[in-house]
């Protein structure tokens, strides 16, 4: 995997790349109206579930909430034996030992979020205290917010700086940065903040916090894919992608990956470089994959909702 040899710099903003709205939207059309065969469903389902983070962010949260999800992680219905573990569990900074502890040597990694979650708005002395408090307690992942106030005031030079220093605050913890898309407005703004992301030193870009809507939609990931694609084509350097919020059906799931596929290649259809965040469709992929297992569809109540 190449590393970064030299400092981040901010990209020329004056070759950011316009986004052709027709042409991202008509793509993701002719996506959704594809079919896909039963072995191709399931495989891409069993998939689909080793890229969820599964994901508790209320102020409610509890350690043996944490615990209750960190099972699940592991156990995701043991009545269909052989699927997988999902990718991740996301908690709190606070929550991030109970979640470590929880889930042992499975194998599933923790992502904390930070930096003010979900708003961003603190100062950075405190994003930076926040991120290395999480690493500290062993958040192997770190989830951040951008700035979006100084991005739509056109302080991109700002945006830039705070995701470089949080970078460097994430030690070998890997960062994936959140725009929030759906308080950027435009697919232009989606593609100049996924640049400035990137160029800053992330290692995931992330549509939202999934506590706004909208939140994921197909269109604007694959505004974010295009931002992927063209950094590695320059520079070889691999950027992973999360689409979070709003994917509850396993349908939707699949058209995701065959976007991905499609766009970037079967690299990319791996945990480590795409994830879900999508708590929520974890349990409508289990019911779909008991459904191809023995042609009956299970009631809800036998998923449980954490």
């Amino acid at each position: 995997m190449p590393t970064r040899t030299s400092a981040p710099r901010l990209p020329d903003l004056h070759n950011v790349p316009t986004v052709d709205q027709v042409g991202i939207e008509e793509r993701v059309a002719r996506i959704k109206a594809r079919s896909i065969k039963k072995e191709a469903k399931v495989q891409g389902m069993t998939l689909a579930l080793r890229m969820i983070d599964l994901t508790t962010l209320e102020g409610a949260d509890t350690p043996g909430k944490v615990r209750q999800l960190c099972y699940k992680a592991m156990h995701l219905y043991d009545r269909l034996p052989g699927l997988p573990t999902v990718a991740a569990i996301c908690v709190y900074p606070t929550l991030v030992r109970t979640a470590k502890k929880a889930l042992g040597d499975s194998g599933v990694k923790v992502a904390s979020v930070a930096t003010a979650f979900p708003s961003g708005q603190a100062p950075k002395a405190v994003k930076i205290a926040d991120t290395k408090y999480a690493v500290n307690e062993g958040a192997d992942e770190i989830d951040m917010v951008i700035s979006r106030g100084h991005f739509h005031a056109g302080d991109h030079a700002f945006v830039f700086d705070e995701i470089a220093a949080i970078k460097e605050a994430c030690g070998d913890a890997r960062l994936k940065v959140i725009l929030e898309t759906g308080e950027l407005g435009t697919y232009d703004k989606v593609r100049l903040a996924s640049d400035i992301a990137i160029a800053a030193g992330a290692d995931f870009i992330k549509t939202s916090t999934g506590k706004i809507n909208p939140a994921a939609t197909m269109e604007v990931t694959l505004v974010m894919l295009h931002a992927i694609r063209d950094h590695w084509l320059r520079t070889g350097r691999m950027i992973a992608m999360k689409p979070a919020g709003g994917i509850r059906k396993s349908k939707e799931a699949l058209h995701y990956l065959m976007m991905v596929k499609e766009e970037l290649g079967e690299e990319w259809l791996d945990p480590h470089w795409f994830r879900f965040g999508a708590s929520s469709l974890a349990n409508d992929i289990l019911m779909q994959l008991q459904k191809e297992a023995d042609g009956h569809y299970q009631s809800a109540d036998y998923f449980s909702n954490d």
